[in-house]
């Protein structure tokens, strides 16, 4: 007891304590250090709030773990037993195949691991081992074709009656290692305080958060494992709502927007010169557009259009208006294909209603540079198309007020802020073809206003889409002599630029799989000599440099060259109305996305486009039922949906580079209610506090930017 007259000061609450060490370095935890620390650290794993949201990739559910007999042939199943022999065999020299016999007291099953050498030091005779996979038949076992498989320790031997997590890992950690250091983390800091309002928690029956820690990372069921990544999921949706609209009060803060005359001389002039009416849509998404530009706010939209539906025709509107105001508009293209085809199309409509441009690329002779340099500088250039070739330092732009981005997500971070910071507040376009559902926009581009067109203004004759098997590829070949005969041309699409290429980015790796990918190169080379050698076979791919690409593309164009064989480069934008017909290599290696932007390149004219998707996946397959999605869809936004069900957001988006923002727990094909939800309550939230200050929102606003500090230090944003 404390002595009279003592001032007594009560200990920190230790919940409190525990909540501000979520900020503290993950080196702190027990077992973590050495070997653990730097796998951690190379997995992002930085903090203590960093490893609970590190949540296990799956779980062994050993509550429904059956004895190897009752393994069901064709079903999945997850079985335990001893190691008995351990086998590395080479039927090719490519092909290295691990062979692992498992028994327990009612029989045996053989596991296959293809291409992982290194399995066999990982697994040693006597060792007790999980295994989880669909059940097959062949020479005489039961078998499984590269199952999730772990070794247990000694206390996970008895029992089995329990969900165990399996967590993503790194060289020098194992998963039972990274279970114990888990483990040790929940005990000792899972007790926490929950940041978000209890009144939210409440309304949107929320697991708390050390609850939904807790079990994600040990449940007592698969059930509740999924309510726990629901709770964490959602948190993961609030927070990037609020960092992008945080984000994008702070780049306007302080910097009103410019007020565009949106109803001028050269915008009349502009939609007079058009060869074609605007479609209702595409009328829409013009109206939406000026209406930002008129307003003192700086606009921030999105575009969506599939293929063909004209988004070039409603930005040019957006430029007319730049020179209707005396200010200058920048547009910015991911290729110098794509670049100098905007200045081609575009160029003479911007001409014929009085608004000067020029263009700008890695590829300008130096004395044109200087001239388009100097034109922007003064004013005298309206709009500038180009490359990042706009962002260098000699690049000035006397009043750059409206900022055109096509094709963003092709663009990093610190690209697309730092054509914005060109101007001073300058409005914002961007521009996609990439289908995106409406989950997937609300949650990645929610600070943004988006504008859909899905109407074409010339349908074209359209495509029709057929996958051919290897064997069968003389169809495809037939289909471009064809068409070559017509007087029309053709492309070849590869996944790979070169042989030595391991297609390690490419979507879809087949396990068992030792097929050897079609580059660019080596087809290039067989369809010249041997399939098309009376024939002009053109090459076209991401590695050569921009005055081989713009020449190579030009030659396609001007009709010298009858067949153009290709990587992705020519997924975007790309048009040439006599190309009929097309042959993609390895379709099962793209995402649906990507083909469907692909065959986007034929059938825009007169004369329908033909498609073949060249497989050797077998019917039944994920990735073949895929292929056949698109032999029967011709709708961007129904495969984009569907696309989103098999792969990640960020694939569908095509990005892949740092800075970008993903979504790790959210599954958007299934939680799209947790898409609305948070959506509704961010708006909510900043409508109450715009930044987030007042008191019971404090723990709140410290989580965002805990997880985000990127955005706010590097100029981050999705």
């Amino acid at each position: 007891m404390a002595e009279p007259g003592t001032i007594v000061v009560p200990a920190t609450s230790g919940r409190l304590t525990r909540t501000c060490a979520l900020d503290d370095r993950v080196s702190r935890l027990r077992h973590v250090s050495g070997q653990r620390l730097a796998a951690l650290e190379r997995m992002g794993v930085r903090t203590v709030r960093d490893l609970f949201l590190h949540l296990p990739r799956r779980y062994l559910d050993f509550s429904h773990v059956v004895p190897i007999a009752h393994a069901d042939v064709g079903q999945e199943a997850t079985v335990v037993g001893r190691i008995d022999r351990v086998e590395l065999k080479r039927p090719r020299p490519r092909l290295p195949i691990v062979e692992v016999f498992v028994v327990d007291d009612t029989g045996v099953i053989r596991a296959s691991f293809f291409k992982q050498p290194w399995l066999k030091d990982a697994f040693s005779v006597g060792d007790t081992v999980a295994l989880s996979g669909k059940v097959t038949f062949a020479y005489g076992f039961k078998q499984m074709a590269s199952p999730f498989h772990e070794v247990l320790g000694p206390n996970e031997t008895g029992g089995y009656s329990r969900v165990v997590p399996v967590h993503p890992v790194s060289e020098g950690l194992t998963p039972a290692w990274m279970r114990r250091i888990a483990s040790c983390a929940v005990a000792d800091f899972s007790d926490v305080c929950d940041f978000l309002p209890a009144s939210l928690v409440a309304a949107r029956g929320l697991m708390g958060w050390g609850a939904a820690v807790r079990a994600a990372h040990f449940p007592s069921s698969l059930d509740e494992a999924e309510r726990a990544r629901r709770r964490l999921a959602y948190d993961e949706l609030l927070c990037l709502q609020l960092v992008l609209r945080a984000r994008h009060a702070l780049e306007g803060a302080g910097r009103p927007g410019f007020s565009h005359t949106v109803d001028g001389p050269h915008v009349a002039a502009l939609l007079d010169a058009l060869p074609f009416d605007l479609t209702g849509e595409q009328r829409a998404a013009v109206d939406d557009i000026l209406a930002d530009m008129a307003s003192p706010r700086p606009m921030n939209r999105l575009l969506l259009g599939d293929v063909g539906t004209g988004k070039t025709a409603v930005a040019a509107v957006a430029m007319a208006a730049c020179a209707d105001s005396g200010t200058q508009c920048a547009v910015m293209a991911p290729t110098s294909v794509l670049a100098r085809q905007y200045a081609e199309k575009t160029g003479p409509v911007l001409d014929a209603a009085g608004v000067t441009w020029r263009l700008l690329t890695g590829s300008t002779p130096a004395d044109e540079r200087a001239s388009v340099t100097e034109g922007v500088a003064s004013g005298e250039v309206a709009v500038l198309f180009g490359t990042t070739a706009i962002l260098s330092e000699d690049v000035r732009f006397r009043d750059l007020s409206l900022a055109v981005v096509d094709e963003q997500h092709r663009f990093g971070v610190n690209q697309r802020t730092g054509l914005k910071g060109k101007g001073e507040a300058a409005d914002v376009l961007t521009m996609t073809a990439t289908p995106i559902p409406r989950t997937l926009a609300l949650s990645v581009y929610g600070d943004v206003c988006v504008s859909s067109i899905r109407e074409r203004p010339h349908p074209g004759a359209g495509t029709t889409t057929t996958v051919v098997p290897p064997e069968s590829l003389d169809i495809a070949f037939g289909a471009i002599r064809e068409e070559v005969a017509a007087g029309h041309q053709a492309y070849v699409v590869c996944p790979l630029v070169d042989d030595a290429d391991d297609g390690s980015e490419l979507d879809d790796v087949p396990e068992g799989s030792d097929r050897t990918l079609k580059s660019a190169r080596a087809a290039f080379e067989e369809l010249s000599r041997s399939v098309f050698p009376d024939l002009s076979v053109g090459l076209i791919h991401g590695r050569m440099a921009p005055a081989e690409k713009d020449a190579a593309m030009a030659a396609f164009r001007d009709g010298a060259v009858d067949v153009l064989v290709s990587t992705t480069v020519i997924e975007v934008g790309v048009d040439v109305p006599n190309a009929c017909a097309m042959l993609v290599y390895d379709a099962d290696r793209f995402g649906l996305a990507t083909l469907h932007q692909l065959r986007g390149r034929v059938g825009r004219g007169a004369v329908a486009g033909r498609v073949f998707l060249e497989t050797s996946s077998k019917r039944g397959t994920p990735a073949r039922k895929r292929l056949a999605a698109l032999e029967r869809s011709a709708d961007g936004l129904e495969l984009a949906e569907l696309d989103l069900r098999l792969r990640h957001e960020g694939d569908v988006l095509g990005y892949r580079q740092s800075g970008a923002a993903t979504l790790a727990l959210v599954d958007l094909a299934e939680d799209g209610d947790l898409v609305e939800a948070a959506h509704g309550d961010a708006l909510a939230l900043l409508e109450a506090s715009p930044d987030l200050s007042v008191p019971g929102l404090s723990p709140l606003a410290h989580e965002v930017e805990e997880r985000f500090t990127l955005y706010f230090k590097d100029g981050g944003g999705a």
